[in-house]
């Protein structure tokens, strides 16, 4: 199995400090960056542009739709520009990965019950094996939930049927 590490929509604009132990989940994902890189594994950044909805800070062409700087892309790594939740609709992420020969996706990044979860079952059901990254990823608090516990929810949810869920500690390149 050929695996790439795709780091969802951890974005300048998504200020991914402030979301649930977010500076913790930050750092989880620049070392799983740095193992990924040790091991010469495909790094896919996927980004969202929120251009069509005025104002949006994640809009193409603005500071916010950058990655976020503490876990900025090195030269020659990929990103995919989306406008939806899922990384897979009106992209090439697809094309890109089967040209590559890239069967398992390592999934982790922002915002756990909107782009990230999106994107786990949409890969899994174009047949990619996936691990989600249960340590990184994150979202912030809803009126109706604590980010905590839509983590919570999305771990149980995802693992197992759709994805294998590990730690960022137990993931091997």
């Amino acid at each position: 199995m050929t695996a790439a590490l795709l780091v969802i929509d951890v974005q300048e604009g998504m200020q991914p400090f402030i979301a649930h132990d977010g500076e913790s989940v930050v750092s989880r994902i620049g070392s799983l960056l740095d193992r990924a890189r040790e091991a010469r594994t495909k790094i896919i950044y996927v980004q969202h542009d929120g251009s069509a909805e005025p104002g949006h800070p994640l809009a193409r062409g603005t500071p916010g739709h950058a990655v976020y700087r503490a876990i900025a892309p090195k030269e020659g790594e990929t990103a995919v520009v989306k406008t939806h939740c899922s990384a897979f609709q009106d992209t090439d992420l697809e094309p890109r990965l089967k040209a590559a020969g890239i069967d398992h996706l390592i999934v982790c990044g922002m915002q756990t019950e909107y782009c990230v979860d999106t994107t786990v079952r949409a890969a899994f059901e174009r047949g990619f094996k996936v691990t989600l990254v249960s340590d990184a990823h994150s979202t912030g608090d809803t009126r109706v939930l604590k980010a905590k516990d839509i983590i919570a929810h999305h771990n149980a949810i995802l693992g197992g049927d759709f994805a294998t869920l590990k730690s960022a500690a137990e993931v091997v390149f």
